[in-house]
């Protein structure tokens, strides 16, 4: 007797997820091999998972296969009328910008210091130069700010002894005026 059918959704449980990811990412690989090797195809399996891990499988060298993809790709689109162009474009340049925003994503959660595990000595060599340069530039920042309030700050006491000065000034006359008159 077979299994339930399963709802494709995304799991919510973390763990369940990992360990689902981990068997279906090995069924994957062996039915690649499995395709390679009985129908001897050419084939290129490439995954990243969830914290961008690759997973990789290719029969042959797999540069090899990704640029006869893109020449079969743009052999196509050469063919292909203009609005299949332009849709073909739109979409490669989604694509880049749906890798760039990950890539962001990721490197924002490195400088959060989450999921360093799988950055190699020299990726932590750098993150940690990054991380020290905006330390110096944000030190810079806050320095340029408290010089320019403590120059605000004497202007304001500048203005205020003058302030005082004209004050005393003013008591000073006045208290020689009511001494005139009362003598």
């Amino acid at each position: 007797m077979g299994r339930g059918r399963v709802v494709l959704e995304r799991i919510e449980n973390k763990i369940n997820r990992q360990v689902t990811f981990s068997k279906r990412r090995s069924g994957l690989l062996k039915k690649a091999f499995e395709l390679s090797v009985l129908c001897d195809a050419e084939v290129a399996l490439i995954v990243f998972s969830s914290r961008g891990k690759l997973f990789q499988y290719s029969s042959t060298d797999i540069n090899k296969i990704v640029e006869r993809y893109r020449q079969c790709r743009y052999s196509k689109l050469q063919t292909g009328d203009s609005s299949e162009l332009e849709s073909q474009s739109s979409y490669h340049e989604f694509l880049k910008l749906r890798a760039k925003y990950e890539s962001l994503e990721r490197t924002q959660r490195h400088f959060q210091g989450e999921e360093l595990e799988p950055l190699s000595f020299k990726e932590l060599q750098s993150l940690e130069k990054q991380l020290d340069i905006t330390l110096a530039l944000t030190r810079q920042q806050q320095t340029k700010k408290l010089m320019a309030r403590a120059d605000e700050l004497r202007e304001k006491v500048r203005k205020m002894e003058d302030l005082n000065k004209q004050l005393e000034s003013k008591v000073s006359t006045t208290r020689c005026w009511f001494e005139r008159k009362s003598s």
